[in-house]
């Protein structure tokens, strides 16, 4: 392990988000003392909807100068009922640090965790382990620049395809997808769109298929969003790598949260050429927060992610293999079935769990 640490920007939000945050820093802690795989110089930083109720602002100058600086960035979740902008619209600076940063790959890895109960019936379910790729600068997430109400009769958002952005979504993806050919998955990419209704999305499936021909040795295939819905439910261990437009994979990658036992379990990443910013995909849970409920599993795997990225970024194979042993100390504390967390009706909260996981550790 190099002697330089890693510089992480901690945006721990609002809710939920600080109390899953200060558990995954625990976590951390503990796994670098473990392995001495890795040093995490980490500084805590203001962004989210409290911030902007007492500064004005939900992503400071000097939160975003530091997490410039940062080797990578790890955010809770943001935002919180009653706090909006001028404009009406929600606090978000999660959105802000994707376009500032030009962090175009959304990576929401769903995997079914052993011991943990499942919605589907079918013994496949246990087998689900895909990774949506949303992308996440443009679509129809874009529109809200330049969205308008004419006359209170009418309202229009515009979805905007790039081809550049396309490109670099699709190679992304099918590199991820050779990633994991070579770990044992299939290593097929399935195109989630709807090419038969919107011109938009006909160029999208027009570029993936130029890029599909620069990786022969990955299957290739395409699916319209709404089928893909149906399938998802009917038969998710199917589904390998599914790179999307920004607000399908929005929309699927809840759908998909849920197959897994919910957004407790379900981790992302926001990936760009230089930066990328490590999140749990739930939201505050203004309902929850403060009382220890929180599920940080969501967390701790997004940190994982974090670092096998720093890893392979700065050529570390033991930082990379630290981030593959949290998922496996994740995977041990729940597959006795005696972690129960409210996701699913059980009585572990926040303690329990990261307990749990340092008991593996």
């Amino acid at each position: 392990m190099s002697d330089n640490a890693f510089r992480i920007a901690v945006l721990p939000g609002d809710g939920i988000g600080v109390e899953v945050t200060d558990a995954c820093l625990v976590v951390l802690s503990k796994l670098e003392e473990k392995t001495k795989a890795f040093a995490l110089s980490t500084e805590t930083l203001p962004a989210g909807a409290f911030c902007y109720k007492e500064h004005g602002s939900d992503l400071p100058e000097e939160t975003l100068r530091k997490s410039d600086e940062a080797d990578a960035i790890l955010l809770g979740a943001c935002g919180w009922p009653g706090i909006r902008k001028d404009d009406g619209t929600e606090i978000a600076p999660q959105i802000e640090l994707r376009e500032h940063f030009d962090l175009i790959s959304g990576v929401r890895p769903i995997r079914a965790i052993p011991g943990v109960p499942l919605p589907l019936s079918d013994p496949r379910a246990k087998d689900i382990d895909l990774v949506i790729v949303r992308e996440s600068t443009e679509g129809l997430f874009k529109g809200r620049e330049n969205g308008e109400i004419i006359e209170d009769r009418e309202a229009r958002d515009t979805q905007i395809i790039t081809r550049p952005t396309s490109e670099r979504l699709f190679r992304f993806s099918f590199e991820l997808a050779r990633a994991r050919k070579e770990r044992g998955k299939p290593g097929s990419v399935t195109c989630i769109d709807k090419a038969n209704v919107l011109a938009s999305m006909a160029f999208f499936r027009k570029i993936f298929d130029e890029i599909a021909a620069e990786f022969p040795d990955c299957e290739a295939d395409h699916h319209y969003v709404d089928a893909t819905a149906l399938d998802l439910v009917r038969k998710p261990w199917a589904f390998d790598v599914m790179p999307t437009e920004n607000m399908y994979g929005d929309i699927i990658s809840d759908l998909a949260a849920g197959l897994i036992g919910g957004m407790g379990f379900a981790p992302s990443a926001d990936v760009g050429d230089g930066h990328a910013v490590f999140q749990p995909s739930h939201g505050t849970a203004p309902d929850i927060a403060g009382q220890g409920k929180a599920n940080p599993t969501a967390m701790f795997l997004s940190a994982a992610m974090m670092l096998d990225w720093l890893g392979r970024r700065h050529n570390e194979p033991d930082c990379v293999e630290a981030g593959m042993l949290l998922e496996k100390a994740v995977d041990d504390a729940f597959a006795g079935g005696a972690l129960r967390t409210a996701d699913f009706g059980g009585p572990d909260g926040t303690a329990e769990v990261t307990n749990a996981v340092l008991a593996q550790l």
